[in-house]
């Protein structure tokens, strides 16, 4: 075994601490080992009152610091973790702080809704705030959620590790179809379509919905005839009537463009949380004539009751990567496969902390993807 003398950041480079949060020690572990470095020696605890409390016990005055934590069902006290880490190293004088956040929680949030809040931007806001001077992470729900940080951020793939999976662990995968469960995932099917010269299947519509009537905002604020006059009531009613009449938007049933009669179907995206989409796509792919589906996605969150309902459907198999904890779910279903993307994080901090390109980790990796 290799001495601590011989580890892949020597110390002509600069002293290094790796910390670790609560939300996934077995992933910090790993990445620990692969860089041949110990855990920084920390506690983390909560009071009675629930307050989150951070002791960081090895000195950490101008060194490096890499504070390793990532989404679990736990999110909020992950965030908690995560803020008050990078601020006592900022307080103690750290060098440099980096996060690395394998799954960036509310991460889904990053769309402005009606009367909402785009939350993964106010959550950029205070992880840069908090101190962090560069940001690792995997996947992100929208590219584009790297504008919100105001440090840099790389933002790495998955897909290598998936792809590998798929032609070692699939026999028969040259008679497959890379599925995309939506419009919005056709970029990243066609991706790993072209790598594995696969055809590719695109569902489209949509589940037909009860119609409950809501309030469209028409009459807010109510008027007040008493108190605006008759005036009021003729003026909003010739204003609404010039409006354009809003039509609501009608997609066709769920159905599947592309063939996949006879073959595996593949449905690949960026993380599985609620599965009851993918059970009933996949109940439409095994009728239309596929006779495997498989899932793949980087990011298992698997919420609620996701492994029982897995374990009943007609889903074959369920590949995640290990960027979030999933063990207790894997023994309640079968079919759930990881795959450890550890050293793809251990070789992004190396690179980081060496100055070295990032670029050779992106390869063969194309914009869309």
């Amino acid at each position: 075994m290799a001495s601590r003398s011989s580890s892949l950041i020597p110390e002509a480079k600069g002293p290094i601490i790796l910390l670790a949060g609560n939300s996934h020690p077995k992933l910090c572990s790993l990445v620990a080992s692969k860089l041949d470095l110990r855990l920084g020696d920390v506690s983390i605890y909560h009071k009675t009152n629930r307050e989150t409390i951070v002791e960081i016990k090895d000195s950490i005055r101008g060194k490096d610091v890499y504070i390793i934590e990532t989404g679990t069902k736990d999110v909020n006290n992950d965030i908690m973790e995560l803020l008050i880490l990078a601020y006592a190293a900022k307080t103690s004088c750290a060098r440099n702080i980096v996060g690395v956040i394998p799954y960036l929680p509310y991460s889904r949030q990053c769309k402005m809704r009606k009367r909402g809040s785009i939350v993964c931007k106010l959550l950029a806001t205070m992880i840069s705030r908090a101190g962090f001077t560069h940001i690792i992470t995997m996947d992100l729900h929208q590219k584009e959620i790297q504008g919100f940080f105001q440090v840099p951020v790389d933002n790495l793939r998955a897909s290598n590790f998936m792809v590998s999976y798929i032609q070692e662990s699939i026999p028969d995968y040259r008679n497959a179809v890379i599925v995309a469960r939506n419009a919005n995932s056709v970029k990243r099917a066609t991706s790993y379509s072209e790598r594995l010269r696969l055809s590719i299947a695109v569902i489209h519509g949509e589940e037909r919905i009860p119609e409950n009537e809501e309030d469209d905002g028409r009459n807010s604020p109510p008027i007040n005839e008493e108190e605006e006059g008759a005036a009021a009531v003729t003026t909003a009613g010739t204003v609404l009537g010039i409006l354009p009449a809003h039509k609501r938007k009608e997609k066709p049933p769920l159905s599947v463009v592309g063939d996949v009669g006879g073959r595996i179907a593949i449905i690949v995206d960026d993380m599985i949380d609620d599965v009851e989409s993918f059970v009933k796509v996949a109940e439409i792919l095994k009728a239309r004539g596929a006779y495997k589906v498989f899932v793949m996605a980087t990011h298992g969150i698997l919420s609620s009751d996701a492994p029982s309902m897995i374990e009943e459907s007609c889903i074959d198999e369920v590949v995640v990567t290990n960027t979030v904890p999933h063990e207790g779910k894997k023994m309640q279903c079968h079919k759930i496969k990881t795959v450890d993307i550890s050293s793809l994080l251990a070789e992004a901090i190396r690179r980081i902390h060496h100055g070295e390109s990032m670029s050779y980790l992106f390869r063969n990796i194309g914009m869309d993807d």
